[in-house]
């Protein structure tokens, strides 16, 4: 056989071999903790642009989308401006730098549920998605159960979604703490927030026990494994419960400490993915291939380091 001939076989044999694309599947986007400084505007802009550029069905942002300063309403609705840059639909989830830590200083000393309110009104004030086409997305408009009383229903920035089987839900648990342990009022809110969350997070994983669906993705801010308090723990605990219950691949999609990682640290076969954060503006592309033995697949795209 000529050396063409072999090569001609060689190609053919590793076309044979490579497993097929299922018709299912799908390549979304994970980013968060990002931009924080004027020098970072600049490369998180070029980082939409290359983002554009990809096949993403959506992408998700999970939050953080300012550093220092004031929480201004003049900020949220910029970032809202940029958020819409994007070709492919984006869902927010928010952070603890732009509302929980406006209570600091450096953060001008502003009151965090005033804040949120304010978030509300500028990245969650309908059912869809931020972005330059935006998709329909549940929002928890009303109690799944009674609440804890004195709580109310309303959370907008909660979101479900599904796309080639998989359910998407966002939770809104921020950093610091979960904003627990400054005051009663915050105390108060933290404890409505959980319950609620606690209630999405249930109506998801029933759309994710439905013989049609293959997964569940998870998305908050807040790394639960970085606080001192045990404000994380109720959650860990139930989404570990979620492994026994629907017997399907689980992701769980958080920010907050800026270091890219793909690992196991639930007592569960459960997968953590948390994105690039500030000074590393990048993201992370995953894709979705039920003809994959593993369904969900990384590969992290660091854009620039901008030093502080």
């Amino acid at each position: 056989m000529s050396r063409l001939a072999a090569l001609v076989v060689a190609l053919l044999l590793a076309g044979c071999a490579a497993a097929p694309r299922h018709p299912d599947a799908f390549v979304f986007g994970v980013l968060g903790d990002i931009p924080y400084t004027e020098r970072e505007e600049a490369p998180f802009l070029a980082m939409i642009d290359r983002m554009n550029a990809e096949p993403l069905a959506f992408s998700i942002h999970v939050g953080d989308l300012k550093g220092s300063g004031a929480c201004s309403d003049e900020l949220f609705l910029r970032r809202r401006d940029e958020f819409n840059r994007f070709r492919q639909p984006l869902v927010y989830t928010p952070g603890d730098n732009e509302w929980t830590d406006c209570r600091r200083r450096h953060m001008g000393s502003g009151d965090p549920l005033d804040a949120l309110a304010r978030l509300r009104k500028v990245f969650f004030s309908d059912a869809r998605s931020l972005g330059a086409t935006r998709m329909d997305t549940d929002l928890q408009s009303a109690c799944e159960a009674p609440p804890p009383s004195g709580c109310a229903c309303a959370y907008p920035e909660n979101r479900q979604w599904a796309r080639g089987g998989v359910v998407f839900v966002t939770l809104n648990v921020p950093g610091s703490d979960n904003n627990v342990g400054y005051d009663a009022a915050s105390d108060a809110e933290a404890r409505c927030r959980d319950a609620a969350n606690a209630q999405w997070l249930d109506r998801a994983a029933t759309l994710a026990a439905a013989p049609q669906s293959r997964a569940l993705v998870i998305a908050i801010q807040a790394n639960p494994w970085d606080s001192k308090k045990p404000v994380y723990a109720a959650l860990v605990k139930h989404v570990e419960s979620l492994h026994a219950r629907l017997n399907k691949p689980i992701l769980f999609v958080h920010g907050d400490t800026h270091m890219y990682r793909a690992d196991y640290p639930f007592g569960v076969p459960i997968r953590r993915l948390e994105t690039y954060g500030s000074p590393f503006v990048g993201w992370v592309r995953v894709t979705v291939d039920p003809s994959r033995p593993e369904l969900f697949t990384f590969e992290p795209q660091l854009v620039k380091f901008v030093p502080p």
